[in-house]
């Protein structure tokens, strides 16, 4: 039997290791399973948006509508009334361009607003809250409230009467040519405050460095913003071009409320021209124009999002 003297010249090699506390073997109860609190999210995102997209592939080549009591399968003759009629064409046009000016406008107003309260202040932190209430409004309630503002009895003649001291009557939502863009910069106004906030947080992560570098180097506040800081933007640039250009192409309820769609269609966007026919009963030519917007919005979305990427890069 070894000495107390012999255990403690012994090689730290030699000494034996501490046991170790067994722990017990986990069982199938003691698992936690994260996925199951996806199962609601899945089950709503199924019935709600992946089923209806579904049946939109199949009632397309149906002849469904409210004057047939039975439904039967047609091939293409919906799409071919459809590409023969110029409506169509021409809703398709009005929802292009009213996504480029949503688009533009929205990501210049929250730009030029993220630049402007940049600096963690007061005044900047309470008008970033402000910005931010119309994005927690209802789109319906904007495109009311706006229409009320703009008719030609509305607070906003009423207001240009008072400052000029004539009676001003302007119909403002009248005209065929520039009330699509008002629509646009309306909707711009409503999302400008999530671009913003996405502005914002891509200026905050732009390291201090590298601007006191373009400094030292000699360039002007202008120079290091516009060669240095923009470009480290792109990623911020992509997120709000994509969500704002695809988001409109689904616009619906601002221009509904705003115009419905006039006047004499100037901005009847497909939304819009697909509500109108599926309200005359004609559900499988609404079905077919859904399907038409739906691919639509799936080919333009990928080439503009790889642009943008491509654009990262290069920056």
């Amino acid at each position: 039997m070894p000495t107390g003297q012999e255990t403690l010249t012994r090689p730290a090699t030699e000494r034996r290791a501490p046991a170790r506390r067994k722990t017990p073997a986990t069982t199938g109860r003691d698992r936690t399973h994260p996925m199951w609190f996806l199962a609601p999210a899945f089950a709503i995102l199924f019935v709600f948006f992946f089923l209806p997209t579904l049946f939109n592939f199949i009632y397309a080549f149906t002849d469904w509508s409210s004057f047939k009591s039975d439904i039967r399968p047609v091939g293409l003759e919906n799409f071919t009334s459809l590409l023969s009629d110029g409506t169509l064409f021409g809703a398709l046009r009005i929802t292009l361009l009213y996504a480029a000016l949503v688009a533009l406008f929205q990501n210049l107003f929250g730009f030029g607003l993220a630049v402007l309260l940049e600096k963690d202040t007061r005044l900047n932190r309470a008008a970033r809250l402000i910005f931010l209430i119309p994005v927690l409004m209802s789109a319906l309630a904007v495109g009311y409230v706006f229409q009320a503002l703009l008719k030609p009895d509305g607070s906003l003649n009423d207001l240009l009467s008072a400052l000029t001291g004539q009676q001003v009557s302007i119909a403002w939502l009248g005209s065929t040519t520039w009330t699509l863009v008002l629509a646009a910069i309306i909707h711009a106004w409503k999302w400008m405050g999530l671009s913003m906030l996405i502005y914002l947080a891509g200026l905050k992560t732009i390291p201090e460095d590298v601007t006191e570098a373009a400094h030292i180097d000699g360039a002007s506040p202008w120079q290091a913003f516009w060669s240095i800081r923009f470009p480290l933007l792109a990623p911020a640039v992509t997120f709000n071009v994509a969500t704002a250009l695809l988001g409109s192409m689904n616009g619906f309820d601002i221009v509904q409320a705003l115009t419905g769609g006039g006047p004499a269609r100037s901005t009847e966007i497909l939304n819009i021209f697909i509500y109108r026919t599926f309200g005359q009963g004609l559900f499988a030519q609404a079905t077919t124009m859904s399907l038409v917007l739906f691919l639509m919005v799936a080919l333009l979305a990928f080439p503009v999002i790889r642009l943008l990427r491509k654009r990262e890069e290069i920056l």
